[in-house]
């Protein structure tokens, strides 16, 4: 017998990911590169601080043969006829100067708004435009920032263990966050001030990152999608060629779903708008 042919993962019309934090040394660029090396998809949204420019000025660099992975599937996935819209971030900040750049199959906004298969209309932003609503600064700030960064080292060092014990990716950092009310009140907070540009755009809803807090629901009558990371969640939104949005895992695992609205669907071939 003939053996069956492997099967090709789902196409997506659209899918976003951000906060990869190429060069930081937290960044799971091997995953990465795997993610996007089975990805078939129209429009690919980089959402921001996808090469961490502000650890590598600050920092040694982390740099080897999966953060190069990462780069070719890129650069694959834009010869295959995928159109990249880069939507720079604050650690990759210096990119905004090329914002209205159009390259082949590739463009750079400050932000793009996303028109849904059903006709939805998606703010697309990287989220850090909210800090002056979320954060509380001073010694507090910097101080959260200090215990972050020795968290994912603690998230690393236990996920290395846990691959050697044939167990899968677990987000230690993840759950610890979940445990503290301050996080999760920053949070709400930063929800909220994403649904409230949206609204105040006239739009159906938002895609951002920024946070590394991956989420998909709806608020209000408002559509609030988080794509994660690449230091912590792993995970990325994606839409359906019906314009259903799912939260998915790097395994591809679908973690929420959000069902389309019935409306005449938009042209898929469309720009992204400048919002």
């Amino acid at each position: 017998m003939t053996p069956a042919a492997p099967s090709l993962p789902p196409r997506r019309r659209a899918v976003f990911l951000s906060d990869v934090h190429l060069g930081s040394k937290h960044c799971h660029a091997a995953e990465l590169a795997e993610f996007l090396g089975a990805l078939r998809c129209d429009r690919l949204y980089l959402v921001g601080d996808i090469v961490d420019l502000w650890w590598m000025a600050q920092r040694r660099a982390a740099w080897g043969a999966p953060q190069n992975r990462v780069i070719e599937a890129l650069h694959a996935l834009r010869r295959g006829g995928t159109e990249l819209v880069y939507v720079p971030g604050n650690h990759d900040r210096p990119i905004r100067r090329f914002c209205g750049l159009a390259l082949p199959r590739m463009t750079v906004r400050r932000r793009a708004i996303h028109v849904t298969a059903d006709g939805r209309r998606l703010l697309v932003t990287h989220g850090d435009d909210y800090d002056f609503v979320t954060h509380f600064g001073g010694f507090q700030e910097r101080f959260g920032d200090w215990l972050y960064y020795r968290i994912l080292t603690g998230n690393q060092l236990y996920n290395r263990l846990r691959r050697r014990m044939g167990q899968r990716y677990w987000s230690l950092s993840e759950f610890l966050k979940r445990q503290s009310g301050a996080a999760e009140r920053y949070i709400a907070r930063f929800v909220q001030a994403g649904i409230d540009d949206a609204r105040r755009r006239g739009l159906d809803g938002i895609v951002c990152g920024h946070i590394h807090r991956a989420g998909l629901l709806m608020q209000d009558g408002c559509i609030y999608a988080n794509d994660g990371d690449w230091v912590e969640s792993l995970t990325a939104i994606a839409e359906d060629p019906d314009g259903t949005l799912r939260l998915l895992a790097h395994t591809g695992e679908t973690l929420a779903k959000l069902a389309p609205r019935r409306v005449l669907a938009m042209d898929g071939a469309r720009l992204p708008e400048a919002a």
